[in-house]
């Protein structure tokens, strides 16, 4: 009888693994380049899982998380995680009006800028497959865009000198007919640029300037080199081989059921506007353990090669010498020490999000507010807890224990994009 049973569960134990060998493969499948290549049950051991100090820095998290997000009234869902190890996963609040509907572990939240990270990864998997290259310009794809010295490289580093579209077309006297649409296209944006030829905002390859029409432009370059539609790319090459179930590109078929974001004062809605459906800069859906996928396939060997792996967490914008700087889709502060904190913060209209992935640690930490605060960028101080980060140790003591002057600061209305 013992036979039968031991012999009967390693065949559903096998079965079991067979299943999930085939659905890898089975969500793996695209024409397009991929990430199929990476197995996220394979990338770290029980080693690289383990917190050594996890009974010291848990009280510790769970203090801030008490002090900013439950006192502070916050909305949406925060996870850290060491590897493969969730330390500690949070949800609160609700992603519809009317409190019709709580965040949980499944409800997919905007990440704004946050979305930059995963568009720049699928750009350098078409050039890790030769489909693209960073000195093109583009030019090669779109021959009347009017700044020849632009390239892929400037758009991923921030460094093109774009204008940017929440500002230039304001400008356009008088308003062209694109305007008076209820959503503007990420085309409708190139078109404009094409037709009215905007300044530059400083001259290409000068310095960093952060801009949201890189990105939007990246968008376009990667559906011209695939012939797909950027949100069904997005599913083919990021989010269905990494297994982020549910994530997704917003469009304007999912206004009646996708999360929406607030004021922070109440639940007055954050209503939507006509640049809401421009993609590639954000419009990424996910949730955090979606976005903890996506990060550890970031530390797999295999996810691009080497060499150009290696680029995306280097520093491109040393003109000027000071902390903060950008690699390809993701930001970074240098510190005196010389230890490099590697992250990316999103805000639009109501949304707040902070997706840090720490290289040393193997640590992941995700914030995503729904409610607009500031607050929510409070948690790349926690990044000090896992790596020689002092002035982000600092930061953690004022956050957890604040003066009366550093409540007044928390709660004004700058945003940390």
């Amino acid at each position: 009888m013992k036979k039968r049973i031991i012999i009967f569960l390693l065949g559903t134990l096998l079965s079991n693994s067979c299943k999930k060998e085939e659905n890898y493969i089975e969500e793996s499948k695209s024409k397009l380049p991929n990430f199929g290549n990476v197995n996220l049950d394979k990338i770290f051991s029980d080693k690289d899982n383990r917190l050594e100090n996890e009974n010291s820095i848990l009280p510790i998290i769970n203090n801030y998380y008490q002090t900013v997000w439950e006192n502070g009234n916050l909305s949406g869902s925060f996870l850290v995680a060491k590897g493969d190890n969730i330390i500690i996963e949070k949800y609160r609040g609700f992603a519809r009006e009317n409190n019709s509907k709580e965040i949980d572990a499944n409800t997919p939240l905007h990440v704004a800028s946050v979305s930059k990270t995963m568009t720049a990864m699928a750009i350098l998997k078409l050039i890790d497959a030769k489909k693209l290259a960073l000195n093109d310009p583009v030019t090669k794809f779109f021959p009347q865009f009017p700044y020849p010295k632009v390239t892929i490289f400037h758009l991923l580093s921030q460094r093109s000198g774009l204008p940017k579209y929440e500002n230039f077309i304001e400008k356009i006297q008088p308003q062209p007919q694109e305007i008076s649409k209820k959503f503007l296209s990420n085309k409708d944006i190139l078109d404009l640029m094409i037709r009215y030829k905007p300044e530059l905002a400083r001259e290409t390859n000068t310095g960093f300037m952060y801009c949201n029409t890189n990105y939007a432009m990246l968008a376009l370059v990667l559906e011209k080199v695939t012939g797909v539609a950027f949100p069904e790319a997005m599913q083919e090459m990021v989010f269905r081989p990494l297994h982020m179930k549910n994530t997704f590109i917003f469009k304007e078929k999912d206004i009646p059921t996708a999360s929406q974001s607030f004021y922070n004062n109440g639940n007055r809605l954050y209503p939507l506007d006509r640049l809401d459906l421009i993609y590639g800069d954000k419009n990424v859906y996910t949730t955090p353990r979606d976005l903890l996928n996506f990060s550890k396939a970031l530390y797999a060997k295999n996810f691009l090669n080497t060499d150009l792996k290696k680029m995306i967490f280097q520093p491109y914008s040393n003109e000027k010498k000071g902390m903060n700087n950008y690699g390809l889709g993701f930001r970074m502060k240098i510190f005196d020490n010389n230890e490099k904190l590697t992250y990316h913060n999103g805000w639009w209209h109501g949304t707040n999000s902070v997706f840090a992935h720490l290289l040393n640690s193997d640590v992941t930490i995700i914030a995503i507010g729904n409610k607009y605060s500031n607050r929510v960028y409070t948690a790349l101080t926690l990044t000090g807890l896992f790596e020689d980060f002092p002035a982000e140790k600092e930061r953690l003591d004022k956050v957890i224990n604040p003066s009366a002057s550093e409540k007044d600061s928390a709660n004004d209305n700058t945003n940390g994009e």
